[in-house]
């Protein structure tokens, strides 16, 4: 495979090879039993016991509709589509120093199709991508080569599990690993509203925009110590279009035996308008 592939197959991929499986922002209502530490709560001792008891117990009902507020913010924030397009600009840094820039156009049909065409310098068009969530098929424009691989040949290259509905959310800027049925605990602050949770794999520390309650940071660690897998996704530059906050720069940094950064500049995008979808495979393309 050559560096370009591996470098726009890294871009799209190797943030969600974090996880063996996708787990899909689980319904807020399971966030009912959580641990808190609450930055802006001052507790007054009350001169009785039940007194106390009833103080504590208006902090935490306090808290909780603090924590309950803010995720629901957060999954009324998620995007609903049935198309997206959009044309990226992709800074990608690898962990010896070496990088590009290349510019990436991404079509998606929700749960069912991503498609890609990556342009290297002078805009010539290096490769064509097509993503289903069984089978990756990848068209090296350049060497006239064609790959037909269900989608664990992009874990064996990358060396990390795939999961298509991931990319998805990635690629949209849906929250990621967030299982908010599982909360450890939170914390308020002046920036916003920050959640831990945790499963067999990973601990994610969420830290989400006070005002609109949308994604600001993500901070994922293994919870093997023998992998000391981490990662951290950064959202900015909101826009709000069509009643929906779309992140339109992110920067992804993970870092295992070595360090990616990938930032990704959104130039333009759409939801939910007809595409194409193109893609064929020319006579002449050697099968590898």
């Amino acid at each position: 495979m050559n560096k370009m592939i591996k470098m726009a197959g890294g871009m799209l991929f190797v943030v969600i090879g974090m996880a063996v499986s996708c787990r899909s922002t689980k319904s807020i209502r399971r966030a009912m039993a959580v641990q808190h530490k609450d930055s802006a709560a001052i507790v007054v001792l009350p001169a009785t016991d039940s007194a106390r008891l009833q103080s504590k117990e208006d902090l935490r009902n306090d808290s909780m509709r603090v924590m309950h507020t803010a995720l629901e913010g957060l999954d009324s924030n998620r995007i609903n589509f049935s198309t997206f397009s959009a044309k990226v600009r992709v800074n990608y840094e690898g962990g010896e120093g070496n990088g590009s820039d290349f510019t990436a156009y991404i079509h998606i049909k929700k749960d069912s199709l991503i498609w890609v065409s990556v342009s290297a310098l002078l805009g010539i068009e290096a490769f064509r991508m097509l993503i289903t969530p069984d089978s990756v098929i990848i068209l090296d424009k350049l060497k006239k080569i064609v790959r037909i691989r269900r989608v664990n040949y992009l874990q064996q290259e990358i060396h990390m599990p795939v999961d298509f509905k991931a990319l998805q959310d990635l690629l949209v800027g849906n929250p990621m690993y967030l299982d908010t049925g599982n909360v450890l605990f939170y914390k308020r602050e002046q920036a916003g509203l920050s959640i831990m949770t945790i499963d067999s794999l990973f601990k994610n520390y969420t830290t989400l925009n006070a005002t609109d309650h949308t994604l600001r940071h993500s901070k994922l660690d293994d919870t093997d110590p023998m992998r000391a897998r981490s990662c951290d996704l950064t959202y900015g530059d909101y826009d709000l279009r069509d009643g929906m906050r779309f992140s339109t720069y992110r920067k992804i940094s993970v870092a295992e035996k070595s360090k990616l950064d990938i930032e990704l500049s959104f130039k333009q995008y759409n939801f939910n308008t007809p595409l194409s979808f193109t893609f064929s495979i020319p006579k002449n393309y050697k099968r590898k």
